[in-house]
């Protein structure tokens, strides 16, 4: 397996809500001026113009990319794209979130669908979507995920708490790993990733963190900071690219559908500004600690 190594490629940082704080040897690419258009999600023409032009501002090489707030979390797809197109075999996938991202959407592509246009990219062997606690996945919401991935044996939910039952109804059973506790699930991940290596993609969004350990604007679930270290140190040689989503940050949409999208999942966008300055810090903290642990577990 040849596999890329990130060490010693700077941190990128996608400014698009200021949300993110100074990283060491960071490369800050100024994208401000797309935040509404993109932020939540977007059509796919508007998108694949944001597309085109990430990919010409992006370095050849580079190290993890932080894109602030997880409303940003699709812009994944164009970097996990331009991941593989360097790859000589198929990527694996792994993404750690609260949610499975695998959601219906028929306006294009948004935060909470991605994770489908990934999985059936032929340039991707699996996607494993792990530390879901969100009843996205459960019996009242199971209409409103993509089955297609889930059928192709290319997309695996790992969750905790979950019922989700109506996926043996549907013979999809393989596709749902569910445990007791996070701790169990990350212990069967981590053992599932060191003893099957090969190149991965990892994607990191901080609502997959229980609130003790990062305030984010999403509901979260209850993963620790030690359990994510762990699975990445179960990556160590094996990750080709990542990224960290998850910030907070406050706005108000002008979209109108993003604002009646956004405020049926519970989102809160508008945080008093001496609380969002306490959530801030803490997850500048963590995206310091997250971004050196890639970094040394696939460093030379």
């Amino acid at each position: 397996m040849e596999c890329a190594e990130l060490n010693p490629r700077r941190p990128v940082v996608l400014d698009l809500d200021g949300s993110v704080g100074p990283l060491a040897d960071e490369l800050r690419l100024p994208l401000s001026h797309w935040q509404e258009a993109v932020r939540f999600g977007c059509g796919l023409g508007r998108f694949a113009k944001f597309s085109a032009a990430l990919q010409a501002t992006l370095p050849q090489q580079h190290g993890t990319v932080l894109m602030g707030s997880g409303d940003f979390h699709h812009l994944s797809w164009p970097l996990m794209e331009r991941c593989i197109a360097r790859q000589r075999e198929t990527l694996r996938v792994v993404v750690l979130d609260n949610h499975p991202d695998n959601m219906r959407f028929p306006w294009g592509v948004h935060c909470g669908s991605w994770v489908r246009r990934v999985a059936l990219h032929p340039g991707v062997a699996h996607v494993h979507v792990a530390g879901i606690t969100s009843q996205d996945i459960g019996r009242k919401h199971a209409w409103e995920n993509y089955l297609a991935p889930l059928r192709k044996a290319k997309l695996t939910y790992w969750s905790c708490g979950v019922d989700t039952a109506w996926a043996r109804r549907l013979g999809l059973r393989r596709a749902f790993n569910g445990f007791a506790s996070v701790a169990e699930l990350t212990q069967a991940l981590a053992t599932m990733l060191r003893d099957q290596p090969q190149p991965t993609y990892l994607s990191i969004d901080k609502d997959v963190f229980a609130p003790e350990v990062v305030r984010t604007n999403w509901d979260q679930g209850r993963m620790q900071e030690a359990e994510t270290l762990a699975i990445i140190e179960a990556l160590r040689g094996q990750i080709v690219g990542s990224d960290i989503t998850g910030d907070v940050s406050s706005w108000r949409y002008a979209t109108w559908w993003k604002r009646l999208l956004s405020a049926g999942d519970g989102q809160d966008t508008q945080i008093d500004a001496a609380l969002l300055a306490a959530w801030q810090a803490g997850q500048h903290a963590l995206n310091g600690r997250l971004v050196a642990q890639i970094q040394g577990g696939n460093g030379p």
